[in-house]
């Protein structure tokens, strides 16, 4: 990232009623650090798009229940397996089935939306959970080349890159916060809800809006992240190689904000528990399967564990299945607790969130559940200690 990446861009969140408690969670139980849940909304061969986003409402429920600190959706496109290309209508309807978790995007990825939709829906996600909205933001599409051309409505190459991330950002965070200069092509322009609705005849506003988090899987947004004294997310779970690199850097570049005082780094961890070890490694064999052909152009459901076992891996495909697996946590529920344990005291993350991938719901609702019992986490989510 060159030194003048973070030109145009402003401190996301300082109006008047932000803070890093809006940031910082708690810990439960044994836990490490601070536990949430990233979810996919995957959709397994044999079941339909209907059930995976039941399986989000039943795993955001019991996330809530049992202490888990944030539940967060991920923008995907053109991806059979995972039905998560909404994110902020995925999180109203999560909204209405859970009164205290923190739900947000994990994220939305700016590059392929207007700053002023994004200030707009989350504004109204925002006016819907008061308090409970996050806005994750990456700079990659989360799609291949033509996707991303069909969302933006463009071919032109220069508008598919993501060098002008920081501007978009900041034109983002005016509109959340309604703040352009007098002179502004921008200044008679209003995200709604919003802001401004405080400044009309009798208008009443919620001191809230949703904090700005930076996501990346490399250095560009950690030390964005650092510069702009924001919290950072890391996804580990797909790129593990640079997570102790990019962590370092967010830290080392940290300057103190309006919303943070100090760092605060949250990390994906792809993880999975079953009552037997077997079990386990039956079921991320079929998760693995799945990024195989993911990656290789030929994007599907999630197999069957079943279907995996029966896969004639080519040995190409093996080394990726091996190299892939080796980053996910899996096992049963004391191995994934010490797997867990060993990542935090190696990255010193803030926050785990962890990713459940597998065929079925019910396996993935489950490992949640064996997770929070492997730390001792309360059946009523209230927290325990400060973190």
């Amino acid at each position: 990232m060159a030194a003048d990446d973070t030109a145009g861009a402003e401190v996301p969140g300082t109006a008047e009623g932000r803070g890093a408690d809006d940031v910082r969670g708690v810990t439960h139980g044994s836990a490490p650090a601070v536990l949430s849940v990233l979810d996919l909304v995957t959709v397994g061969a044999g079941h339909t798009a209907s059930d995976a986003l039941r399986t989000s409402v039943d795993l955001a429920r019991l996330a809530e229940a049992r202490g888990f600190h944030r539940y967060w959706v991920a923008e995907h496109h053109s991806m059979p397996g995972v039905a998560s290309s909404s994110p902020a209508v995925i999180l109203a309807h999560l909204a209405a089935y859970t009164e205290r978790i923190r739900l947000g995007s994990g994220g939305v990825m700016l590059p392929n939306h207007a700053p002023l939709v994004i200030a707009e829906q989350f504004g109204t996600l925002e006016a819907m959970a008061p308090g409970r909205i996050d806005l994750g933001l990456g700079r990659a599409p989360g799609t291949d080349g033509a996707t991303a051309a069909a969302l933006r409505r463009t071919e032109l190459p220069q508008a598919l890159g993501s060098d002008d991330f920081p501007q978009q950002l900041a034109e983002l965070t005016r509109f959340l916060d309604d703040d352009f200069p007098d002179g502004h092509p921008y200044r008679r322009i209003h995200a709604v809800p919003g802001p401004v609705q405080a400044t009309s005849p009798g208008g009443v506003q919620s001191p809230h809006r949703p904090p700005v988090w930076l996501l990346g899987s490399s250095g560009f947004s950690a030390r964005l992240a650092g510069v702009l004294g924001l919290p950072f997310a890391f996804a580990h779970h797909f790129s593990a190689q640079n997570t102790i690199p990019a962590l370092d850097l967010y830290r080392e570049s940290f300057s103190p904000s309006g919303v943070l005082e100090k760092p605060y780094a949250l990390i994906g961890v792809s993880a999975l528990a079953t009552e037997d070890e077997k079990e386990a490694r039956r079921q991320v064999l079929a998760a693995a399967l799945n990024m195989v052909r993911l990656r290789t152009g030929r994007p599907g459901l999630v197999p069957t564990p079943e279907e995996a076992e029966a896969h004639p891996f080519s040995p190409m495909e093996q080394d990726f299945i091996d190299s892939w697996n080796a980053n996910v946590v899996h096992g049963t529920p004391d191995e994934v607790r010490a797997g867990l344990d060993d990542l935090h005291k190696r990255t010193g993350a803030d926050e785990l969130m962890i990713t459940a991938n597998a065929h079925s719901g019910d396996v993935r609702l489950r490992s949640y559940e064996l997770i929070a019992d492997a730390y001792g986490l309360p059946t009523t989510g209230s927290p325990t200690t400060s973190a």
